[in-house]
């Protein structure tokens, strides 16, 4: 095991603690948060207020719980935006918005759940919406699933377990691999009623120059407008969408 540098336990305590939050346990109290970390209250207390003095941290006033600060959320979206992809993405994100009607995001991999970077709403009263810097579980989600299914790191990229969010969540894994296959077959990936009932999306990777995988864009709203056939029509759209992004190789499909 290599040793931490010298001087460095405080923060690698820190970073530590700063990592037990995740999309299922997005709240934890200092009990948990000690005793996941093999802390006593003392330091770890300590360690939790320097976080929230830098707003890394929030607390709830109520529970006294804790949970990920703002300033998380604005250097993982500044970091996730691998250079001016953002800034690129944006004008197309706004014209598929316009022309399907429904949100369209782009989205990157956060260990085991896909970040919203960007997100533009459609014309519609009733649409999907979602804070830019929240973080969906990436197996339940259609841009988590093109991630993995294009990925190098393919189906490894996936959390030991897979949390059902509803009734329909795939949480077979030999499952979620045969729908991964499909992706790669067809170009895009899906999802209905997995995340949350009522919702479905189409999604695709987008790549830089080299082929490496940058971000995944995706078009949703509710299930009842998202029919198969429209989500078929839907993602060859995203997928020409894609290949605009990296005119000189094209898209994954």
């Amino acid at each position: 095991m290599s040793k931490s540098p010298q001087g460095a336990q405080s923060t690698i305590r820190a970073l530590r603690l700063l990592k037990q939050f995740t999309a299922e346990r997005p709240e934890l109290s200092l009990g948990e948060l000690s005793e996941q970390c093999g802390l006593n209250k003392t330091t770890a207390y300590r360690l939790l207020q320097a976080l929230l003095s830098e707003a890394l941290l929030a607390r709830d006033a109520g529970s006294g719980a804790y949970r990920l600060g703002p300033a998380v959320m604005a250097l993982g979206v500044q970091a996730a935006s691998r250079g001016n992809l953002r800034e690129i993405a944006r004008p197309l994100l706004r014209r598929l918005a316009d022309e399907t009607g429904e949100t369209a995001t782009l989205e990157v991999p956060v260990e085991d759940t896909m970040l919203i970077l960007d997100e533009i709403r459609g014309g519609r009263r009733i649409a999907a919406a979602a804070a830019v810097g929240s973080r969906w579980a990436i197996h339940a989600t259609a841009t988590g699933k093109a991630v993995v299914a294009f990925g190098d790191d393919g189906p490894a990229r996936l959390p030991d377990r897979l949390v059902p969010l509803t009734a329909r969540t795939i949480t077979e894994r030999a499952r979620l691999e045969a729908q991964l296959d499909e992706v790669r077959r067809r170009g895009f990936a899906e999802t209905v009623d997995e995340l949350e009932d009522g919702f479905a999306g189409v999604a695709t990777v987008v790549r830089d120059g080299s082929g490496e995988i940058l971000a995944a864009m995706s078009i949703c709203g509710p299930t009842p407008r998202l029919s198969e056939g429209r989500r078929a029509r839907l993602g060859a759209t995203l997928c020409a969408a894609a290949g605009q992004l990296r005119p000189q190789n094209g898209g994954p499909c």
